[in-house]
């Protein structure tokens, strides 16, 4: 298995999740909070998307899927269209109201794109450093290890919440 195909798995692994959590769901479920400071599935999915388009797209050279596949515009969110998430507060968390095709359909979008781009890589890229700012520098193996280590938490964080209210019958 070369490099690629193993990204290519782990990513895989990611977008298998991310439908398996979303699909199915009305808005207000997607939206439901176990309280108010708690992260809503719709949210976690924005945000894990959000973390893998700004981050593949940086290693990779090229404009998030956000902007340029208007993504920004079709959510509509009270976020400048730089948010990935990241130091949200919770009225800003509560702010996402989404349909699950939406959401799915930027996660799928993000998705293409990062497997495009890990197909291409070979042994010796991920020995490249993409970013200094760390002691050690980060390189671009590590970069993507952490954009999935990121996104499987964030995955399982949206199948509890889903795992809740299933489990209480709710129908937020």
């Amino acid at each position: 298995m070369d490099v690629g195909a193993i990204y290519e798995e782990a990513f895989g692994q990611i977008h298998d999740g991310v439908h398996h959590v979303v699909d199915g769901l009305a808005m207000s479920q997607l939206a439901w909070r176990a309280d108010p400071e708690a992260n809503s599935i719709a949210w976690l999915v924005w945000h894990l998307t959000r973390v893998q388009d700004d981050h593949v797209s940086e290693v990779a050279g090229d404009e998030q899927r956000w902007i340029s596949g208007g993504w920004v515009e079709r959510f509509a969110l009270p976020y400048v269209p730089e948010a990935t998430g990241y130091g949200q507060g919770a009225d800003e968390v509560g702010a996402i109201a989404v349909e699950a095709e939406v959401l799915t359909a930027y996660y799928d979008a993000v998705h293409q794109h990062t497997i495009e781009f890990v197909r291409t890589l070979t042994a010796t890229d991920l020995e490249h450093v993409v970013d200094r700012r760390f002691d050690p520098p980060v390189t671009l193996g590590q970069r993507l290890v952490s954009v999935v280590e990121d996104d499987l938490q964030h995955v399982g964080q949206a199948a509890f919440i889903r795992g809740l209210f299933e489990r209480a019958k709710m129908t937020p």
